[in-house]
């Protein structure tokens, strides 16, 4: 853990100073006990917004529209909604997405250039922009204020407009000491199936109250989200929506947090440590799964040849099933990492899972199979590959396969 953080209880997107929330319900979801699907988030007072998007080829409108916002660099507020992805729908998407922000600006008496859109759900439907239209002024924005209950915070609300198949609100904030000052990162997630490396269905919001100066916000999100968002898998598919935003508004009135200094190395630590909460929480959550792994990649060539493998066994069927069935089947494991493309020597190898050691130096290890079955009926465990070649490093996080996964995702639409 970074030097001198907390984790909050309680923590929020909105635990951090100058950052407000709400959220409502408009139908484009099927109605439910404390179902939202229309939220907004922002900052009070002007804030640098840096953000991370798909690779998928085909983008939704809202996709397209916010990294133009964003590249203009004066985004303070989302419009974010659930139950309808606006992807695949042509033309259409982006006009509707303009529509969804000019809305919401004037929601907020900002100009539309300071909204961005992240919209969730099934592909190949339009936004109801209607529902939409009456519903907005419903959101009412409130503050992480500890007079409220936890479920009146804006920042829960927020958290559970950007539902679809989740199931639960996926947050959390920290405190960190920078340049004198105690400033706090806080964020929210949602996800929990067609999620692969390189960002998936996933949209992600951060925020800081931190003074965070913006070519080195851009970067250390950048680098942040390559070690964590991008080293989770669930399914092995990756969607068209996927967005990861982080604003910082400098409302702890710190000193600016500028690359190559103590302050910067401690803020990205932290940012770290937020993201890898929030990436485990999403496996979690994922759709069917009660357990998730980890994989570590140690003494890699480099630290691209530790993500190539450390992500192909966090993503192999197989070895997800063997998780699935507590099942120490470790040559599935290893045959993961030779096909991975990442350099690997046999005669080097030591494997081990939750800190057991099954081969060492390229050759199996006599084990009592019973008590590696029973360390592998837990919540959480860890697999761990040590190479000997370099010292790169890298961790994915994955899930098990379950028959859960498989008949939920038969019948989402129907």
């Amino acid at each position: 853990m970074a030097e001198q953080t907390v984790f909050l209880d309680g923590g929020l997107v909105t635990s951090p100073k100058g950052f407000v929330a709400g959220a409502t319900f408009v139908g484009m979801k099927t109605p439910g006990r404390e179902k939202m699907d229309l939220g907004i988030l922002m900052s009070e007072r002007p804030a640098t917004t840096v953000g991370t998007f798909t690779t998928n080829k085909l983008k939704s409108g809202s996709v397209v529209l916010t990294e133009q916002h964003v590249s203009g660099g004066k985004v303070r507020a989302v419009v974010a909604s659930s139950g309808i992805a606006n992807a695949c729908v042509g033309e259409q998407g982006y006009i509707d997405a303009k529509t969804m922000v000019e809305l919401t600006a004037k929601r907020l008496g900002l100009q539309p250039s300071e909204v961005a859109i992240c919209t969730t759900g099934i592909i190949g439907v339009e936004l109801p922009i209607g529902l939409i239209r009456a519903g907005l002024p419903k959101v009412q924005l409130v503050q992480n204020e500890a007079t409220l209950g936890h479920t009146a915070r804006g920042g829960y609300l927020f958290s559970r407009a950007i539902m679809t198949t989740d199931r639960r609100p996926k947050s959390g904030a920290m405190r960190v000491h920078v340049n004198g000052t105690d400033v706090t990162i806080g964020g929210c997630v949602k996800g929990s199936g067609m999620i692969h490396p390189n960002m998936a269905t996933m949209l992600a919001f951060l925020t800081t109250d931190a003074n965070v100066e913006p070519g080195f916000l851009r970067s250390a999100l950048k680098a942040v989200v390559d070690d964590t968002f991008n080293m989770v898998t669930v399914d092995g598919d990756s969607s068209t929506n996927d967005t990861v935003l982080l604003m910082a508004n400098g409302a702890a009135g710190n000193r600016p947090v500028e690359a190559g200094t103590p302050a910067a190395e401690a803020f990205q630590a932290a940012l770290y440590e937020m993201c890898t909460f929030l990436v485990k929480e999403i496996v979690r959550d994922a759709e069917g799964s009660e357990k998730i792994f980890g994989v570590r990649v140690e003494g890699a060539k480099s630290k691209q040849n530790a993500r190539l493998m450390a992500r192909a066994i966090a993503g192999s069927m197989l070895v997800k099933s063997a998780i699935h069935g507590n099942d120490p089947n470790w040559g599935r494991i290893v045959a993961a990492a030779g096909r991975s493309g990442a350099d690997i020597e046999e005669s080097k190898i030591d494997l081990l899972i939750n800190d057991v050691v099954i081969m060492e130096a390229g050759r199996p290890i006599v084990f009592f199979k019973d008590a590696v079955i029973s360390l592998m009926n837990q919540p959480e465990l860890e697999l761990t590959l040590r190479l000997r070649l370099g010292d790169g490093e890298a961790v994915a996080w994955g899930c098990e396969l379950s028959e859960e996964y498989v008949h939920f995702n038969s019948a989402y639409t129907t």
